[in-house]
């Protein structure tokens, strides 16, 4: 290792020990690197705390972008640029809000060195979330969706304040290029009427942004699970997370078999914890909107996929024939027709 990284490294030990009180810490490993070469997050040990061991999450610009799937575009570059520093305002801001209901790391520290940002987050493997999965049986996906329930509820109603105005990494107005690579007139035509509807919902909250099976942490012993990775958290309709992860942990026959239960069971956790926290929001008036508007939220998701990727493993002849239905739908209800 040259002098330079051990700087560096040294550097960020002494941030990581003053953010926590360690009396020593130690690198243990890098845990995953960042997309697109953003940065990397790591794992330390910690001595004289009371934590064991805590991630660092360190965000370094690239002087140049390499995108795996090629969009290697400045409005690329500057919405990952905007959406570290939304994540870095969600853990300063908003995250202390989050109960164990719908449990997310706790912050010790957030600071931009130079043109770097840090995040100092609690290692969500020692406090008891060391499972990741790809695939979700039924009664794992309940589990994310309570989480998700409770999350929509605790949020409901508020201003994005420091966050993305909309959130959601696909929004339409976020993802210029890949609008202009959709072949399919209809659906590029209709992008615009989906974003709309989804926009515009009388009921709105705060969505995760970015709720696929890979960014909950679940645990060994007990029912429960934990959220990760919140660089797109913004305001928007809730369904738009919950077609997301239901997209994310079935493939298309599963979603065609499981989607009505897996729909009726976020709505009941939703309805109980709304009940706990927001008693006076009209959950009947609520629950009807949105379940309007989850083939929307799908459609909006299949949207973004054909531009961005048209081989995509997500995209199957099940979300195509619901994107293609819905799109007509709203067409004729906008042109008046019954």
């Amino acid at each position: 290792m040259n002098i330079s990284k051990l700087v560096k490294q040294q550097q960020l030990s002494d941030i990581v020990a003053k953010a926590t009180g360690a009396s020593s810490v130690t690198f243990v490993d890098v845990i995953q690197t960042l997309w697109s070469g953003y940065g990397e997050i790591v794992r330390f040990h910690l001595r004289g705390s009371d934590f064991s061991s805590v991630v660092l999450k360190h965000v370094v610009f690239p002087s140049e972008v390499n995108h795996p799937h090629g969009w290697h575009f400045d409005v690329a570059h500057q919405r990952k640029v905007k959406s570290y520093e939304v994540e870095m305002a969600w853990y300063q801001y908003w995250a202390q809000r989050c109960d164990q209901s719908c449990r997310v790391p706790h912050c010790f520290s957030v600071q931009t060195v130079g043109d770097e940002h840090l995040m100092v987050l609690e290692d969500l493997d020692d406090a008891g979330f060391p499972l990741r999965k790809s695939h979700l049986h039924q009664s794992e996906a309940k589990l994310c969706l309570a989480w998700l329930a409770h999350f929509h509820a605790t949020f409901m109603g508020e201003s994005p304040n420091y966050l993305w105005p909309v959130g959601t990494y696909w929004h339409l107005q976020t993802r210029p290029e890949e609008f202009q690579a959709i072949a399919d007139e209809r659906v590029r035509d209709a992008a615009g009427l989906l974003d709309a509807h989804l926009n515009q919902c009388r009921f709105q909250t705060l969505v995760h942004g970015d709720a696929k099976v890979a960014n909950f942490c679940f645990a060994v012993d007990y029912p429960s699970v934990a959220a990760v990775d919140f660089q797109y958290v913004g305001g928007g309709c809730g369904m738009k997370d919950v077609a997301y992860l239901l997209g994310s942990c079935f493939n298309d026959d599963e979603q065609q078999r499981f989607e009505k239960e897996m729909l009726n069971y976020y709505f009941e956790a939703l309805k109980v914890a709304l009940n706990e926290k927001q008693p006076a929001i009209d959950f009947v008036a609520l629950e009807q909107e949105w379940r309007s508007l989850f083939a929307v939220a799908q459609s909006d998701f299949y949207r973004f996929l054909v531009g961005w990727m048209p081989t995509h493993w997500k995209i199957n002849d099940y979300n195509k024939r619901v994107a293609l239905r819905t799109i007509a739908r709203l067409s004729i209800n906008q042109n008046g027709l019954k």
